[in-house]
């Protein structure tokens, strides 16, 4: 008999559409879906060009907003504790929780910095001071890190999709994408937000439910990387770019299916109802008594808080590494439009290079930890792997400053890879060197870097160099003089990081030895 529409509104259907919603792996979608649209601090390159005309800024003032731009993105003290104090406080109340209250944190945020710096642009509102763009500029990015700590997605490929929302939606008109970031990221975050709910449980049968996922997410990698080629090299209609939009949407809906079939294989959700009495939940990993088989009281001992950690040598080797590595690489995505038009790629060619960069950068964030997983349990130490990422980053500052046809499609290619990179293995060695139980707050203490770095590279020495050799209205420079001395600058600098993590891989080789020794005995024991 078909079901009646009596049938399908009873409250055990209900019941039953309520427990496949709340369910990990819509959740896990909805993230997914959040931090699709969540990275525009990326896309700055888009939007420089007209920020700075319409401002009438010199390179050095563009280039402090954007630093300010990189504060916000960077540091989520804010974010933490609020993420800390809701899920504590739902916790204690027995309930699972829903970070709603981060979600809308970020969305205000979002909404109002990048909506009051498209009203200066287009003149709704007379032209504010430098400090109050800043401002408008710290309280956008900032909405970064909140819809980072409430989700895991899709955040290195974020800025390209946004830029494919750009040739949709407005191509050429870069003051309109201003707008897109207010109301884009926005609407997503509240529309999904009732589906992203934290789940204190996993099992083990999950992880190729998981391996789907990372693998669409190579697959829209690849598919925006072909799109972009195609479109540089045809340059396509406004059908053509609808109908490229459409396939990325498409693409984006997957997670549905992997979230259902997940769901197929799992028991029914009514059954959670019926567990016996004094049974163990055999999807949760650990003892009865809550004690993590996978950790021993010798990993306790290497628990350090931050001012413990601060005060090694190990810290301030890897702070150091990563000025050199993360703040070199945000100082070139924030100039790279200013370097194109300076070398005479045109609009499209910029915004493809700012897209491209973004495609680099997830996949260095993608394989830089998988990599160095490999060769860990070979005995590698995974400084390592830093090591590399900077002795490379050195080349590429090269390549950027060298100016021959062509060079910032290869210059991107290596220094979006090696940025992701980074991001990827810093957080991992501080977990590994210092403990997990202040994992969070030392991992914020070396993220400053992030910006320092990109302050004194964008502001002491690109944009402050650009404005020695730029001339004309609208304060601009063309040719290799604008930035070949600057990333000449910036190439040593990489050369004196990989130096400095050389050291701290040395430092650290032993330790590392005796940690691969620790985990093999885990794994046995299990």
């Amino acid at each position: 008999m078909p079901p009646t529409r009596s049938n399908l509104s009873s409250p055990s259907n209900l019941v039953v559409m309520e427990s496949l919603l709340n369910t990990k792996w819509v959740s896990t979608a909805a993230s997914i879906w959040i931090q699709c649209t969540s990275g525009a601090s990326y896309t700055f390159g888009i939007y420089s060009s007209v920020l700075k005309s319409s401002q009438s800024y010199d390179q050095s003032t563009l280039d402090t907003v954007s630093v300010f731009k990189d504060i916000g993105a960077n540091v989520g003290v804010l974010s933490g504790l609020l993420y800390s104090t809701v899920t504590t406080s739902n916790r204690r109340s027995g309930v699972n929780s829903r970070p709603w209250v981060v979600h809308v944190a970020g969305a205000i945020q979002c909404f109002f910095g990048y909506f009051l710096m498209w009203a200066s642009v287009v003149g709704l509102i007379s032209r504010p001071p430098v400090p109050l763009m800043c401002l408008f500029m710290l309280v956008a990015a900032h909405a970064q890190t909140f819809f980072n700590t409430a989700n895991v997605g899709f955040l290195g490929l974020s800025g390209a999709i946004l830029i494919q929302v750009y040739n949709a939606l407005c191509q050429g008109d870069p003051t309109t994408f201003i707008l897109i970031l207010a109301i884009v990221p926005t609407l997503v975050s509240l529309t999904l937000m009732p589906c992203v709910k934290i789940y204190k449980t996993t099992t083990f049968d999950d992880k190729n439910h998981l391996n789907a996922f990372s693998a669409i997410a190579l697959i829209v990698a690849a598919y925006l990387m072909l799109a972009i080629i195609l479109e540089n090299i045809f340059s396509f209609p406004v059908w053509g770019r609808t109908i490229t939009f459409v396939i990325l949407l498409v693409l984006l809906a997957s997670p549905v299916g992997i979230a259902a079939k997940a769901l197929k294989e799992e028991k029914d959700p009514l059954e959670r109802y019926h567990q016996i009495p004094g049974e163990p939940d055999q999807t949760t990993v650990g003892s009865s008594s809550g004690v993590d088989l996978f950790r021993d009281d010798e990993d306790d001992e290497k628990d350090m808080n931050l001012f413990q950690a601060m005060v090694t040598v190990n810290f301030w080797l890897l702070f150091i590494a990563m000025i050199c590595g993360m703040g070199s690489g945000l100082a070139t995505i924030n100039n790279i439009s200013q370097i194109g038009e300076s070398l005479g790629y045109s609009t499209m060619e910029r915004s493809s290079l700012v897209a491209l960069w973004s495609i680099w950068n997830f996949l260095g964030r993608f394989g830089g930890g998988f990599i160095s997983d490999i060769f860990l349990h070979k005995g590698w130490a995974r400084p390592l792997f830093i090591v590399i990422t900077l002795a490379t980053l050195t080349f590429g500052h090269l390549i950027v400053a060298s100016g021959f046809p062509g060079n910032l499609y290869i210059g991107s290619i290596v220094v979006g890879i090696c940025y992701g990179s980074q991001w990827s293995l810093m957080p991992v060695i501080t977990s590994e060197i210092f403990g997990v139980r202040h994992m969070g707050t030392i991992f914020n203490a070396v993220a400053i870097a992030s910006p320092v770095g990109s302050y004194v590279f964008s502001v002491r020495i690109i944009g402050y160099l650009y404005d020695k050799v730029a001339e004309g209205e609208g304060n601009s420079c063309y040719g290799t003089k604008c930035f070949m001395l600057s990333f000449i600058i910036m190439a040593s600098v990489a050369f004196f990081g990989f130096l400095v993590a050389l050291a701290l891989f040395f430092r650290t080789r032993c330790f590392y030895r005796q940690l691969v020794v620790r985990r093999l005995r885990r794994l046995s024991i299990s």
